[in-house]
């Protein structure tokens, strides 16, 4: 295990079941050990998890085989929460914050595992393939051949494909895991209209526990807000 300082913060590298993973530590902890669990991208717009530092808790991540998520990824992470649990004693649950990707790997890990997810900040997330990596609809960024290499199945396949991240909305629904949806309305990566909206759309008109905060003229990046406040404070509402 190797500490360093990230942010201010002491940093934790160290190798689990083969792939490597990071551990930030708050100066002090909050009750509960409560953490988040970063999906994806753990450097980039990293605001809101200083700031949750700040406030006591723990920040993790373990790497990916691909962002794209396939679902060797997605079936690690429990083994991944539950050690950090018995080697650190960390919550049994985490908060998710999924950006992007990582969004969508949020989306598959609540649904599947709910009883690990307290709450889930997702993103820009992606959750409709057609609409990115394959960028079928109104956005401009071409990731098919990406998706094509790590998943082993392209356009032919993904015409009659039903586990988008968009197809998990019925279990997302059921967990009844609180979701934080923030998004740009002019994405030209990730349309809102084509991924975020959908599940958005599909909570309201059941009853679902959403909350969605939207960046007038805002592309894919900047992740985040301005002022991270709105999400620090439905994090700790929730968990």
């Amino acid at each position: 295990m190797h500490e360093s300082v990230w942010n201010g913060f002491k940093r934790l590298d160290f190798v689990f079941e083969g792939r490597d993973c990071i551990l930030i530590c708050p100066d002090n902890e909050c009750d509960g050990k409560k953490w988040l669990y970063k999906t994806e991208y753990f450097d980039a717009f990293p605001n809101t998890e200083i700031e949750m530092l700040k406030k006591g808790y723990y920040v993790a991540h373990i790497k990916n085989t691909t962002r794209m998520c396939p679902e060797s990824d997605t079936n690690m992470r429990p083994k991944f929460c539950e050690y950090l649990s018995k080697q650190f004693g960390l919550n049994s649950k985490c908060a998710l914050i999924g950006m992007s990707c990582g969004g969508m790997q949020a989306v598959y890990f609540t649904a599947k595992y709910p009883q690990y997810v307290a709450c889930a900040y997702l993103d820009a997330p992606v959750m409709n393939y057609l609409s990115w990596p394959f960028a079928l609809g109104i956005g401009q960024d071409d990731s098919s051949q990406e998706f094509i290499k790590n998943m082993g199945f392209g356009l032919p396949e993904m015409l009659n494909f039903r586990n988008h991240p968009i197809d998990q909305k019925e279990k997302l629904l059921k967990s009844g895991v609180p979701i934080m949806l923030v998004s740009g309305d002019s994405d030209k990566t990730v349309p809102f209209s084509e991924n975020g909206q959908l599940l958005y759309d599909y909570f309201k008109a059941h009853g679902g526990n959403i909350e969605l905060i939207i960046k007038p003229g805002g592309d894919h990046h900047p992740h985040g807000l301005p002022d991270n406040t709105p999400i620090v404070e439905f994090i700790q509402k929730y968990y």
